[in-house]
């Protein structure tokens, strides 16, 4: 059976409860990291538990990593373990972003061999709309004994391989920030501002249409395919700030039967940690 990676609130509100599904709120702002947290536990759909990007999704950030490494598979399997997760049940992930966030967990959860997570199209906002229950503080459960995870490497590229890969036909880099911070002419986070050589933009938010829900998967292959031209999809390695809003892409590519694409996981945060790599625009 294909399994679903999109739900509409009336779909999970008919799963929401049973033995084999596990709800996850995302939510998390970057200026603050602390506040999607206290988000959850002020409201959050009934029986969700709570995913922290840095603690949860991500490792420690290093001397030479970007803003948001891979968790290594023994963390994130404690992880798993923790929320009541074992091998057979599915996650469905939401946020308050368009899922620019909950796509790290759909992602990771395909990176280290199950596929088994969706997101909710909509998010909070799109529960919200539906007129559905919510409730307040944290949800224990029990926890399970952790999985055996083993990441997939074909699914990731490294700064190395980004570099060495320069203007190479073999590689098309998509950059799905914003166009501005593409361009160089923002940078609200990262020290330097703008783009890896080469790349081309596809700002994440062109496959979300109203409500922040995706757009249908024909709309999103269309607009996809009118930037990769010939390519397959083994092809595309997708970027963004940190490695996290580009599997929201990477989702999208996905939910339009593009399949097989790759993450750049340092992404544009670890690119600039050496100045001897190059930057376009020039001026630092």
């Amino acid at each position: 059976m294909k399994q679903q990676i999109l739900y509409s609130p009336r779909e999970l509100h008919a799963q929401k409860g049973g033995d084999a599904i596990i709800i996850v709120d995302c939510r998390f702002d970057l200026g603050d990291t602390e506040a999607g947290y206290k988000d959850y536990l002020e409201s959050h759909i009934p029986g969700a538990v709570y995913a922290h990007l840095d603690n949860d999704l991500s490792s420690p950030v290093t001397a030479n990593s970007g803003r948001h490494p891979l968790p290594d598979k023994e963390k994130f399997a404690a992880f798993l373990a923790r929320i009541g997760w074992k091998p057979g049940m599915n996650l469905v992930a939401y946020d308050n972003a368009g899922g620019s966030i909950a796509a790290r967990l759909w992602w990771l959860m395909k990176y280290f061999g199950h596929d088994c997570a969706g997101l909710l199209d909509g998010g909070i906002a799109a529960w919200k709309s539906a007129a559905y229950e919510f409730e307040t503080g944290r949800v224990t459960t029990a926890g399970t004994t952790p999985a055996s995870l083993n990441a997939n490497s074909d699914m990731v590229v490294s700064t190395d391989q980004v570099f060495d890969k320069q203007g190479s036909k073999d590689m098309v880099l998509v950059d799905v920030r914003a166009s501005e911070r593409y361009n160089g002419q923002v940078e609200p986070i990262d020290p330097v501002a703008g783009h890896v050589p080469g790349s081309v933009n596809y700002p994440l938010q062109l496959s979300l249409g109203q409500g922040g829900r995706f757009k249908p998967p024909q709309q999103i292959r269309e607009s996809l395919h009118g930037l990769l031209k010939d390519h397959p999809a083994k092809d595309i390695v997708y970027m963004c700030g940190s490695g996290v809003t580009a599997c929201h892409t990477i989702f999208a590519a996905e939910l339009a039967l593009l399949k097989g694409s790759k993450l750049y996981a340092g992404s544009w945060s670890e690119w600039i940690r050496d100045p001897a790599r190059p930057v376009e625009p020039e001026a630092r």
